[in-house]
This record gives structure tokens, C-alpha cells and sequence, in this order.
């Protein structure tokens, strides 16, 4: 199935396993490929104060490092222990060199989240390029329209707690992943 224009969750799984304890995760419509639902979480508030919301240019491979070092900070921040720092920060850089790569160059926004007691980060990164033309095609295993090794969004997709793409051809594509601090 294709999807041009329409925002893709992670699975219902996913959904339910990022939800803070007691709070119900949503269910929305049903992709029709397995694992790909419209499921999502309740909606996080940006932590208070100064600071809550960071963005990134990505238009160069530098670029790219200091998106790294920006996103491996903000983890440090948020108390996330060193396996989950190297979760976030690969499907970051995952993320930002698609849009390098294939879409001409973009942004990457860091959110620091909070939710009934939980802290989190939001990284939501946009770029004017192509756009995915085959979503499910995009997120398959070993896909690649290039040399790589075909793991970016669908890695991307694996390392975090919540998913969503919304790509249109010829208009671009926004990713926001969230991954919730468990310490």
C-alpha cells in the first residue's frame, strides 16, 4: 500500500509501550499492512522553561556532527541511560541524512518532553526534497535508493518509541519520533 500525504505510526505495540503507566494509548485507523496503524499516544507537553525546544540546520555534513553532538547532549539532559543515548542519537542521525541526502537538505527540531513524571525527547526533522513516493517500500528492511545499507527510517522506526512520517511527492517529508525516558 502506498500513502502519499497521511501520517504513518509506529505499530499499536510501540504505541502502547511509550504510554506512561496508566495512561491509554489511542488507536486510530488501521494502515492495511501489519504493524503499520495509525496508533499514537497521548500527546506530550514540552518541559517548562527556557530551553524546551532546540533547531538544527541540516544542510551540510557538519551539519550532520553537530546534530549528533546537539541530540547525544539532550539525551545526557534527559537522564537517559547510555544504551537509549545511542538509540536516540542513531535513528538522529538516520534521520538527518535522509534529509541531507534525499531531500536537499533540512531541520532537525529537539523537544525535551515531559509526561506524568516521565521525561522524554521529541525529534521531528522536515525537508522540502522529493518526498517518499513508496512509504511502505521506504520503511521495508535493506531498502535503499542509494549505497546504504537500507536501516534508516525502518531502523529509525525500531529505536524509537513513537513513529510518524508524513511525506507528498514533490512537497517533502516530516519524521517525529519520541522516545520516554524508562529510569
Amino acid at each position: 500500500m502506498t500513502l502519499h500525504g497521511e501520517w504513518l505510526a509506529g505499530s499499536e505495540l510501540i504505541a502502547q509501550r511509550s504510554a506512561p503507566p496508566g495512561a491509554p494509548a489511542t488507536s486510530g485507523r488501521t494502515g492495511g499492512r501489519a504493524g503499520t496503524t495509525g496508533a499514537a499516544a497521548e500527546p506530550a507537553a514540552p518541559a517548562g522553561g527556557p530551553g524546551g525546544t532546540s533547531r538544527f540546520n541540516v544542510a551540510s555534513e557538519e551539519d550532520l556532527l553537530t546534530v549528533r553532538h546537539a541530540v547525544r547532549a539532550a539525551t545526557v539532559e534527559a537522564g537517559f541511560g547510555l544504551v537509549d543515548q545511542t538509540r536516540i542519537v542513531t535513528a538522529a542521525s538516520e534521520l538527518a541524512r535522509n534529509a541531507y541526502v534525499h531531500g536537499g537538505g533540512g531541520s532537525l527540531e529537539i523537544e525535551r518532553l515531559t509526561r506524568g513524571g516521565r521525561r522524554g525527547l521529541r525529534l521531528t526533522v522536515r525537508d522540502d526534497g522529493p518526498g517518499i513516493r513508496d512509504l511502505d517500500e521506504a520503511l521495508t528492511d535493506g531498502f535503499t535508493t542509494g549505497s546504504g545499507l537500507g536501516h534508516g527510517l525502518g531502523g529509525a522506526r525500531r529505536l524509537m518509541h513513537e513513529f510518524q512520517v508524513h511525506s507528498v511527492p514533490g512537497e517533502g517529508t516530516t519524521v517525529v519520533v519520541a522516545r520516554w525516558n524508562d529510569r
